[in-house]
């Protein structure tokens, strides 16, 4: 029997947790029936990585897809569900695992971008002048995730009519969301839209209502508009098929099972985790990952203008 094991990020927030598993649910609807589905979470939740894994087997799973629902390819992704899935290897030597990509660089979630602004009365195609747009990314020490939001961010602006898209993070590295904002307005803009790059709610977008009430107060002459997370758009259940086929088609365009890279880095990372999460990701992964992981993202992405 095939298993897929679906890992959410976890949240202290108990309703963001309930949202990926009713969210599993959903998409458990347009799978192979003969599919087993369970659901983990990173942290915060419970069962985590190593549980998720017992439970596929203890059902009778042969062959365990798992499948990371990260925006972007960060240390999570990069380390700690592979050293579970390496745990499980050992621990299941008969059982067969395959590990899937994150969402990483999708044309759906430019098309999910999208309607979020449009349900907050936005014209995107033609966009008052006047207005900018901060893509907000959670923030991390890894490089390689802060990066790819500059990337999407790009690709946004090629597919909107926007002039200024600025990127911005909530937390840990720079530019944070009100650098963002300073930005824009010092590049003319009266109105600026909040677009958050974040799956589901949790305690980060609950603080980012208070940081743009924060905003109207600081700045009372320009207008401000927080536009929805990714939460049930059908297109992030497009983006999940996807990598939930490919996996089970053995199409996973990473080598995570013989990066050296994250090898070694193993002896570096903290399997304590005492960062804090509410602040976007902690970790101090400095190895650079020159590999695959996400380099082949890039062909799935049409300029759509």
């Amino acid at each position: 029997m095939k298993a897929v094991l679906m890992v959410g990020h976890g949240s202290r927030d108990a309703e963001g947790n309930d949202q990926v598993r009713q969210f599993i649910e959903n998409l458990k609807l347009q799978l192979d029936s003969s599919l087993l589905m369970e659901t983990c979470f990173l942290e915060f939740e419970s069962p985590n990585v190593n549980q998720g894994i017992d439970a596929c087997v203890q059902q009778g799973a042969s062959h365990v897809v798992v499948i990371p629902i990260m925006l972007l390819p960060a240390g999570h992704s990069k380390i700690h569900i592979p050293a579970a899935i390496d745990e499980a290897k050992e621990k299941y030597p008969h059982v067969r695992f395959t590990y899937g990509r994150p969402i990483g660089i999708h044309e759906e979630t430019l098309e999910i971008c999208q309607t979020r602004l449009e349900e907050i009365g936005e014209n995107v195609h033609e966009p008052d002048p006047d207005t900018a747009i901060v893509f907000l990314g959670r923030g991390g020490s890894d490089p390689d995730a802060n990066s790819d939001l500059y990337k999407i961010t790009r690709l946004l602006w090629e597919k909107l009519n926007y002039k200024i898209i600025e990127p911005a993070f909530m937390g840990v590295t720079d530019p944070l969301v009100r650098e963002g904002v300073e930005r824009c307005i010092k590049l003319g803009a009266k109105k600026i839209i909040i677009l958050p790059y974040f799956l589901f709610t949790g305690i980060l977008i609950n603080r980012l209502e208070d940081v743009v009430k924060e905003l109207e107060q600081t700045y009372p002459e320009h207008e401000f508009k927080l536009a929805g997370y990714f939460g049930f758009h059908p297109g992030l259940q497009t983006v999940l098929k996807d990598r939930i086929d490919e996996a089970l088609q053995g199409e996973v365009k990473m080598n995570c099972d013989t990066c050296q890279y994250r090898i070694n880095a193993m002896e570096f990372i903290d399997h304590h985790h005492h960062h804090d999460h509410d602040h976007g990701h902690g970790h101090h992964h400095h190895h650079h990952h020159d590999h695959d992981h996400h380099h082949s993202h890039g062909n799935e992405v049409q300029k759509a203008k």
